[in-house]
């Protein structure tokens, strides 16, 4: 038995056959050391209900039950770590509810509803883990469901999220992550820490909504973006050509000689409301 009372995870996998489906992009941390630090860098979850996305055989669930999360709601799609999971509710009654479903259908706004606060604790399977991303950072209601968001990427896509003008790294999600949200890495796990392990190392990213961000519509903004950063190696005036880039530039005063990277977030707000303005 670990410390928390419950079986090891590698039993658990083998008791249950849960061996990682590459198609659900799974990749199971079983070290219970690097998934409580996990819990700990979300911050204090006594009055939190947790959302978490693909629990798998439970590893990271475990931990925000052990570090003292008030409530835990897993959204599994793979139903075989369903009776995984089942054990957990049971050593925690009461704290956790699995969700057999899939996240890319899932309202999280819903399930936030009526709770004292909500933070999103995940690693995320590899195969949606942007696109969730995005979604949270575009709903609709500004402060958002959530206070805070504590996720594993890849590390080049966790790059991504907290680049910030003339990086490298620096892109569409840079500038949405940048837009609504303060965000940093905490820590990067390598590849040897996952069964199976991945060919690139990963990193965790917390991220905090901003209280007031800039006013801008969240799908013209990526509309803009993608734009510009899909040819980003061309200049503005070129880039932005398809979406009426000569009247944008002309409206904000951005310079159509410039490059997408140079551009902050707050002139890449700029261009997506006179793109609105029409």
């Amino acid at each position: 038995m670990t410390l928390d009372g419950l079986p090891p995870l590698r039993d658990v996998i083998e008791r249950h056959g849960l061996h990682a489906n590459k198609s659900l992009g799974q990749n199971f941390l079983l070290d219970l050391n690097l998934t409580g630090k996990i819990a700990r860098s979300a911050g204090d979850l006594s009055r939190t209900t947790v959302i978490e996305v693909g629990p798998g055989p439970g590893g990271l669930t475990r931990a925000l039950l052990a570090h003292n999360a008030k409530r835990v709601i897993a959204i599994e799609r793979d139903e075989r770590c369903l009776n995984a999971l089942a054990e957990v509710s049971a050593h925690y009654p009461g704290r956790l509810e699995v969700i057999s479903g899939d996240a890319m259908k899932t309202d999280f706004a819903a399930l936030a509803a009526g709770a004292e606060d909500v933070k999103i604790v995940a690693n995320l399977p590899y195969n949606i883990g942007t696109e969730l991303l995005l979604r949270w950072l575009t709903v609709t209601d500004w402060p958002p469901f959530y206070s805070s968001m504590t996720l594993m990427f890849q590390k080049e896509v966790a790059q991504r999220i907290v680049a910030t003008r003339d990086d490298d790294a620096y892109g569409r999600l840079g500038v949405l992550a940048g837009w609504r949200t303060k965000s940093h890495i905490i820590f990067e796990l390598p590849p040897q820490a996952f069964t199976p392990p991945p060919k690139v190392t990963s990193a965790v990213v917390h991220i905090v909504p901003r209280a007031n961000p800039l006013e801008a519509d969240g799908t013209t903004l990526a509309r803009v973006t993608e734009a510009a950063f899909g040819q980003r190696r061309k200049m503005l005036r070129q880039s932005l050509k398809g979406i009426g880039g000569e009247r944008l530039l002309a409206a904000t005063g951005v310079d159509g000689t410039r490059r997408a990277e140079t551009l902050s977030v707050e002139e890449f707000i700029s261009l997506a409301n006179a793109l609105d303005r029409g």
